[in-house]
């Protein structure tokens, strides 16, 4: 590492709040498609599959935005290293912003297309953030604290998904919406208009911040595919696709889920929709805390708890929900609160539990009626919490010199958040939403067995080795 970095404040905590900002709005952002697609569904008279078009464009990017910056990394070094996390972060956040302002143009039009072509811009550009963002925030501090860090960071991207679906749903079906209640694309005008603009602002205070640098004067640039000659890597790759692909598929089909078994309309299914990701919310902030191995173990399970009962209040203030309709949750707290402690914040075992407990709620979801599907559905994304950062460590465990190719080729499999949907899409069209949940099934089990698969041949990896190399 160059002098320049050496000499620099080892106090990053300007820099970390800036970055968390970021993490919420690009979170806040990514979750507005759930809103979309029964919006979009509705306004054009798509069927499912024809609505997670949505979900194919927008991760359909991040698929080939990865493959560019990986194939540029193995003939050319890597980008970010040679412009710097700044410079690249302020371009994945322009282009997140365009994306955005495009949705103008597609709202004016009312034309299908144009809407798909703003999300896979849009996409684009939270691919660049999530190939900077997240390894800027591993930097900055020691290399044990790097996944405690990441969680915390991804908390707040939790409490931005958690946020959009009522906000987001009030913008769009409530306050832009026509006056009698019918759908107009021009809803969406405005809402994306005032996302481009907080985005930049959010760029702004990051190019007014001094960020530290970590770019390195020397770089070894790793020809071919070595990276693959590492069974574990390619596991991972896939157990990120099933990943992402099973926690957006469940978002994309909870408002259409509730309006099938419960019949609430969207006004109403988006404050449950809330619950499913502001479960995510709570269960990274427990991973946080879980993984932080400076705090002792009876001191863990105080600010566990602690910071689970705050959580659950922030969220019981957000959504439009009494108490008696959110207490069931409070079940699933603990059951996940559990979970952590069986798996030892080992990230193998942790993952293959969660995993374990996902098929089972799944399996109930497509099994039960009423308010017993209801929960079984909403309680997944409290146990979808840490495994993004557990499936990614445990992928890059031990990679080395491959590293950073292995790293771009886990960013590629978010490709499974266009792919998936697709398919339980195809399969809600011809057999119902509630049959259709099986796809997510098979996603969880092959995680489920990718964990067991890195506990016996990988031993207990420690999440701060599974960086070196970074």
């Amino acid at each position: 590492m160059n002098k320049e970095v050496q000499t620099q404040s080892r106090n990053y905590t300007v820099p970390l709040i800036t970055i968390t900002l970021l993490f919420f709005m690009w979170g806040f952002i990514t979750c507005m498609n759930d809103i979309l697609i029964p919006y979009l569904k509705q306004l054009f008279k798509l069927t499912f599959f024809e609505s997670m078009l949505v979900q194919f464009c927008f991760f359909g990017a991040y698929f080939i935005g990865s493959l560019i910056y990986f194939l540029i990394s193995i003939s050319k070094g890597d980008p970010i290293n040679k412009v710097g996390y700044k410079k690249g972060i302020l371009f994945g956040i322009g282009l997140a912003a365009l994306g955005c302002i495009l949705f103008y143009p597609a709202a004016t039009f009312s034309y299908y297309p144009l809407f798909l072509g703003a999300l896979f811009i849009l996409g684009l550009g939270f691919t660049v953030l999530q190939i900077t963002a997240n390894a800027y925030v591993s930097l900055l501090g020691s290399e044990e604290s790097a996944s405690s860090r990441l969680n915390m960071t991804q908390a707040f991207n939790a409490f931005g998904t958690t946020i959009a679906p009522v906000l987001g749903g009030h913008l769009i079906f409530e306050l832009f919406s026509e006056p009698d209640g019918t759908f107009s694309a021009v809803a969406t005008r405005i809402p994306y208009l005032i996302f481009a603009a907080i985005l930049l602002l959010v760029g702004l205070l990051i190019s007014r911040v001094k960020l530290p640098s970590f770019q390195t004067e020397t770089e070894e640039t790793v020809q071919g595919w070595g990276a693959l000659k590492f069974n574990h890597l390619k596991f991972g790759v896939f157990a990120m696709f099933c990943y992402v692909g099973g926690e957006v598929a469940v978002g994309s089909f909870i408002i259409s889920f509730l309006e099938e078994t419960m019949k609430f309309n969207e006004a109403i299914s988006k404050n449950y929709l809330s619950l499913y990701w502001g479960g995510a919310m709570i269960g990274r902030f427990l991973g946080a805390i879980s993984l932080n191995q400076s705090i002792s173990q009876p001191k863990k399970a105080v600010f566990m708890l602690g910071a689970a009962a705050l959580v659950f209040l922030v969220i019981f203030s957000i959504v439009n929900l009494s108490f008696e309709q959110i207490s069931f949750f409070l079940v699933f707290i603990l059951l996940n609160f559990a979970a952590f402690f069986v798996g030892k914040a080992a990230p193998a075992r942790t993952l293959s539990i969660f995993a374990a407990i996902n098929v089972i709620l799944l399996i109930s979801t497509m099994v039960n009626h009423g308010e017993m599907a209801m929960y079984s559905v909403l309680g997944i994304g409290i146990f979808n919490s840490i495994m993004f950062s557990n499936i990614y460590t445990l992928a890059i465990s031990g990679l080395g010199k491959y590293t950073s190719q292995g790293s771009s080729l886990v960013v590629m499999a978010i490709l499974g958040g266009a792919i998936v949907p697709i398919f339980q899409g195809y399969l809600a069209d011809q057999f119902g939403v509630q049959h259709s949940f099986i796809i997510p099934v098979f996603c969880y089990l092959v995680i489920l067995i990718f964990g067991a698969y890195c506990t016996k041949y990988l031993g207990h990896v420690e999440t701060s080795e599974a960086k070196s190399g970074h």
